[in-house]
């Protein structure tokens, strides 16, 4: 069975704003294109530009901690690393991610933002070549919008995909399949990848992302519904190629080698 691209996200700074493409090129062995370049920090996380590894995300200002973070609405431009953001209440802001002091201006702007749910200093934080991933294998997330409608049917209220932040959003997949498909490979637009694992879910989906309330439990829904905490795929691109809104999405055919 053949699925479609339906929507293709990015997300330039972890936990803000996802920001809806039209097209994208996938390259082999790399993540999303211009997804989770930086992070804010929320006090020191360790995190060293030198030497980049992977930082869980409780060391960052994210859904998951601090709900008020989808207060913000933000827009990045990559060619010029200028991040917009507006607020309620808030002036709005413009600044170069690239520069230190864009960086400095935007922490600020945030931590006026946040009040005192940001309990330690903030800072933005980004290194060449380094994404800052959920998971440290987390290149590239796919959410099947039948599992979202199935469990929306489960829960009897709509659930926006968008709680879910994932990269590539697909459209005529049974519902639940891609749970199945670790180790397996399909087609995603022109490029080919392999399916890495589940995606198990946090408290960051229990934010409405218009309204920056925690007002759904869906870990547990989940976990009561389907006996796990699982919504979308990681995978991994084996072969570089672009990929469209409208592009087929092939439902693997073969198993696992063993």
């Amino acid at each position: 069975m053949t699925g479609h691209i339906a929507a293709l996200y990015r997300h330039p700074v972890k936990g803000f704003t996802p920001e809806r493409l039209s097209h994208a090129e996938l390259t082999a062995g790399g993540p999303f294109p211009c997804d989770r370049l930086y992070a804010v920090e929320n006090g020191p996380s360790g995190f060293d530009p030198g030497a980049p590894g992977f930082i869980p995300k409780q060391k960052f200002t994210v859904l998951a901690a601090i709900p008020e973070v989808a207060k913000a609405r933000t827009t990045y431009d990559e060619a010029s690393a200028t991040l917009t953001a507006t607020a309620p209440g808030q002036h709005d802001f413009s600044g170069m991610l690239s520069q230190d002091d864009g960086r400095a201006a935007f922490a600020s702007w945030l931590t006026t933002l946040l009040g005192e749910e940001a309990t330690g200093p903030l800072q933005v934080i980004s290194a060449d070549g380094h994404r800052f991933m959920d998971h440290p294998l987390g290149h590239v997330s796919i959410i099947n919008l039948a599992s979202i409608r199935d469990l929306e049917a489960k829960m009897g209220r709509p659930v926006d995909p968008l709680r879910f932040r994932g990269n590539v959003l697909v459209e005529g997949w049974p519902a639940w399949v891609e749970n199945e498909w670790a180790g397996r490979e399909l087609m995603v637009g022109f490029a080919r990848a392999k399916v890495y694992k589940p995606i198990v879910r946090c408290a960051a989906t229990h934010v409405d992302p218009v309204t920056a309330e925690r007002d759904m439990d869906v870990v547990k829904a989940l976990f009561d519904n389907y006996g796990h905490m699982n919504l979308g795929i990681y995978v991994h691109v084996t072969d570089s190629g672009p990929i469209a809104v409208g592009d087929a999405c092939t439902e693997p055919t073969m198993e696992p080698a063993q």
